[in-house]
């Protein structure tokens, strides 16, 4: 192997260039975090000069994310030492941290605030001096526990703090000399050289901060503008707030050299977008703009929902909406799903319109207007609907002031999660970072997806899997306690069945020809998913099936199986089995249907929606189920990769069902046809049921269903059986109970039990 990492592509030769901690590294934490991972897996012909510029450069990053030296930094600058002892940029990297430890230390003698004065008198002399004097010593004391480290003496930092020790020391002989003067009762107390000496530390305490690379407080002084660069991905929301900042700035440039402006630049905001897309941040940002630039007094945000602002009875909402308008004074009032204060089908004791009134008032006018700033925030169609059912809000807002934040890609959100895991101090392996890809793609099934929310949950989740399952032991190395591997991941994925799909699917009874049908569809799912994932063109995929035979014959459990397979190839996210009828999807009035079918839909999104009996969905071009089979159209369309749907009920019935609708039967291509059970499987399913409770058949019970089924027609099929054993149980227990018979007759049931069972059944049907 070269010089290369396999995975984290760490050249020796770029790790050699980095001499200078001034300059950024030429590669992240989490590349510097693999590659030491992998180095500890893999041989590798790295020099220890590089190896120890990889913990340097990693003890760094850590430097700049915590802005303080931690223990595991130090002992990443103490891993680089044994490798390479001198090494300038791990040299000059431990002096920056001493005299940052140094310097925190000083600055906490506030020695800026010190003073005397030579009118004071000498017992508030004595006062002052004594305290100076404890806290010097307690500033030593202190300063001896900070860890030495190698650095040179003839370095900028080192020469500032001897100068800083010389004069710190002759303070402290000063405060001596002033003590023994004051207690000995003699004039002549040093007062001005003690003032000189306290300006000169204060003069050193200031170089020492200058002295000192500005380079881990870079995440606590980013601008507002510097932090919204930072965000991942929003690069057409980036790009619009750059436009607005400078847009306000000019304006208020404009003013300051006499212009005047009859309509001010509008501050009030509406931000939509779906869950986790970082409506709240964004809403951050502008406050800090909005301050920055002098439009409002301070930087604070009010966060409100319609829990805050909506009463109970009549004048509360008013009197809590002005109450959280004047907290908001000076900033910025934030309302989270705004479009909640307006319920169109709401009843007349709702109060949501009130908070609106209220509020359109305060931004207009009366001792509030111009005085803050609203920002509306929610999912997108709501908050369009919100603000068109409301004329009065919607004019206070102007069109360039909405925001929209589009959902996060998925290399975004891969880019989040790695970011999340590093600021827990963890990491992804790359095998690990494909499989939480998975994870994500199965979240992402319908606009409920919280996009950056989940993904920080899921990662946070993976975490508390790791944990929960390990402990820490002297011997583990640093690394095992950060790397989250495939390993942590598998345990978070849906729980399998004991038994794999198709190994269900042979385990059935009969049904010979839909298992040809699967297998063969299941075989060309693979191959299709295959050849997508090497990057050959794929051959369309027509999932949606139609399932048609009597009742019994296996449709709803061949369905689940079908949607088991469907998962494990890969096409289905989550695989689960909704099942559906008429009632599920069809409302009693006008409007309802759309939005009933819409629901169910949702709820089968990232699996299969089973609709048993669908031919009961058309009753005539007036029947509102027409409406649902329209709904139920438009959705396969728009969910095309997301949602299979499987038709079942009556063969004749699901054909005219299937033809009444142009849309169903271009969407519907793939059809099983569930036939009869023979008299053998009928009896096979029989002694199935039967030994699941663990009774036996006798030969005589077994002569007479071999006769019944050949020459008898059931309706019902397997669910005849089912009801047929079920009832030779309970003759059974009739006849055991009336004749006292032995232990062994528990077991078996015989030919009268079947007889009477028979006879009842089929008097049911």
């Amino acid at each position: 192997m070269t010089n290369q990492l396999i995975l984290s592509k760490i050249k020796e030769s770029e790790l050699l260039k980095w001499t200078q901690i001034e300059d950024s590294p030429p590669y992240r934490e989490i590349e510097v975090l693999r590659a030491l991972d992998q180095m500890q897996a893999e041989a590798h012909d790295f020099s220890d000069q590089a190896e120890a510029i990889l913990y340097t450069m990693l003890a760094y990053h850590r430097l700049n994310r915590h802005q303080m030296a931690d223990q595991l930094t130090l002992k990443l600058l103490a891993e680089a030492k044994q490798l390479k002892k001198d090494l300038a940029i791990l040299d000059t990297l431990q002096t920056v941290i001493h005299f940052s430890a140094v310097l925190q230390q000083l600055t906490k003698l506030n020695i800026n605030q010190w003073t005397i004065r030579e009118t004071d008198f000498d017992a508030t002399k004595l006062k002052k001096i004594q305290e100076w004097q404890l806290m010097i010593e307690e500033y030593k004391q202190e300063s001896n526990k900070i860890e030495q480290t190698s650095y040179s003496t003839q370095s900028q930092l080192a020469q500032i703090d001897q100068k800083l020790k010389t004069e710190l020391s002759t303070l402290a002989q000063l405060f001596d000399k002033s003590i023994d003067m004051i207690e000995n009762k003699r004039s002549g107390v040093p007062t001005r050289e003690i003032n000189q000496s306290i300006r000169s530390i204060i003069q050193l305490e200031t170089d020492l901060s200058v002295a000192i690379p500005d380079l881990f407080s870079s995440a606590t002084g980013l601008n507002p503008l510097q932090k919204l660069e930072a965000m991942i991905g929003l690069e057409q929301v980036k790009k619009y707030i750059n436009q607005y900042y400078h847009y306000l700035k000019y304006q208020q440039d404009r003013k300051e050299i006499g212009f005047q402006m009859v309509d001010e630049p509008g501050l009030h905001m509406i931000i939509t977008g779906n869950p986790g897309t970082g409506k709240t941040t964004i809403a951050r940002l502008l406050a800090e703009i909005y301050h920055e630039l002098g439009l409002l007094n301070s930087k604070k945000i009010i966060e409100v929902n319609r829990s805050h602002l909506v009463g109970s009875f009549v004048g509360q909402s008013e009197e809590n909406t002005i109450n959280y308008i004047r907290e908001a004074v000076g900033g910025i009032l934030f309302i989270d799903e705004a479009y909640s204060l307006h319920r169109p089908d709401g009843s007349g004791n709702d109060y949501g319109q009130a908070v609106i009134d209220t509020l359109v008032s305060a931004m207009t006018s009366g001792e509030f207007a111009g005085k803050f700033a609203v920002i509306l925030a929610g999912y997108p169609e709501e908050m369009r609907q919100f603000l068109w059912s409301n004329p009065g809000l919607r004019s206070r807002f102007p069109e360039q002031n909405m925001i929209h934040l589009p959902d996060f890609k998925i290399t975004e959100l891969l880019e989040i999660a790695e970011m999340t895991a590093l600021d827990n101090d963890y990491f992804f392996t790359e095998t690990a970072l494909n499989s939480f890809y998975g994870l994500i793609e199965r979240a992402k099934v319908d606009d409920t997806f919280g996009n950056a929310r989940t993904v920080r949950d899921l990662v946070m989740k993976a975490i508390f899997k790791k944990g929960a399952a390990i402990t820490i032991k002297e011997s583990d190395d640093w690394l095992d306690h950060m790397r989250i591997e495939s390993k942590d991941l598998a345990v978070m994925t849906d729980e399998k069945d004991d038994t794999e799909p198709m190994d269900q699917l042979n385990q059935l009874i009969g049904l010979d020809n839909i298992k040809d049908e699967v297998k063969k569809l299941s075989s060309f799912v693979k191959l299709q998913q295959s050849r997508k994932n090497q990057g050959y063109p794929t051959v369309p995929i027509q999932l949606h099936a139609v399932f048609s035979g009597n009742p019994g014959t296996g449709k709803t459990t061949v369905a689940k199986i079908y949607s088991k397979l469907l998962k494990e190839c890969g096409l289905l996210k989550r695989g689960h089995f909704i099942v559906a009828s008429r009632s599920d999807l069809v409302a009693g009035y006008v409007g309802q249907t759309a939005i009933k079918t819409k629901q169910k839909i949702r709820e089968a999104l990232g699996g299969v929606l089973f609709i048993d009996e669908a031919y009961a969905l058309f009753r005539g071009e007036n029947d509102f189920g027409k409406e649902a089979i329209d709904t139920l159209v438009d959705e396969m369309t728009k969910h095309n990769e997301n949602l299979v749907v499987i038709l079942a009920g009556y063969r004749e019935d699901m054909t005219r069902f299937i033809n009444s609708n142009p849309g169903l039967s271009s969407r519907f291509k793939k059809y099983f046809e569930f036939q009869d059970y023979q008299a053998d499987e009928l009896l096979e399913i029989a002694n199935y049921h039967i030994k699941r409770y663990r009774y036996e058949l006798t030969e005589d019970a077994k002569e007479y269903l071999i006769h019944a089924f050949s020459q008898d027609s059931i309706t019902g099929n397997a669910r005849f059986i089912v009801n047929l054993v079920d009832e030779a149980i309970q003759f059974q227990a009739l006849r055991i109970t009336d004749n006292q018979l032995d232990d062994q007759e528990f077991l078996l049931l015989n030919r009268d039990d079947f007889e009477k069972a028979w006879q009842a059944v089929k008097g049911t049907e």
